[in-house]
């Protein structure tokens, strides 16, 4: 059962993930019963796509858990991929591979650019709390697409 989004409040749900490669699945699957319980289900696709795939990222390059934060406002949802590598990855001029091109990787931040309405990412060196890693975020919007 859906919910329509305009009578839901503001939400923010955390998943915290082991480094394991059935990581990218269950967040998948979180973000799809998120969105689908949210009435975001037109955003859901696009989501879980891009969840897997920064997911995958912080599995492949960084040696501890991650978490995804996915956050309502408004008529955005914002989802964030935190891991423990503190290394970014070239965030300016990402592109998709020629889509003759048979790539296995390296596709993921170009499909972030391709299909969030924006998005970014920031290391976090001497938090306060300890913290450190990256956060790589994208945005959706209701009715943008």
């Amino acid at each position: 059962m859906s919910h329509d989004p305009e009578l839901t409040e503001d939400w923010e749900y955390t998943l915290q993930v082991p480094s394991d490669p059935m990581a990218p699945c269950i967040a998948r699957r979180t973000l799809r019963t998120i969105f689908e319980e949210h009435g975001f289900l037109e955003l859901a696709d696009t989501a879980e796509l891009l969840t897997s795939e920064l997911v995958t990222n912080a599995y492949r390059y960084s040696d501890g858990p991650a978490s995804v934060r996915v956050k309502r406002e408004g008529d955005r949802v914002r989802v964030a991929v935190w891991d423990t590598n503190p290394r970014l990855p070239a965030l300016d001029g990402v592109a998709l591979p020629d889509a003759t091109e048979a790539a296995e990787r390296g596709r993921g931040l170009g499909l972030v650019q391709w299909c969030a309405d924006s998005w970014g990412g920031f290391a976090l060196r001497d938090q306060p709390q300890g913290l450190v890693g990256k956060l790589i975020w994208f945005e959706l919007g209701a009715g943008a697409g």
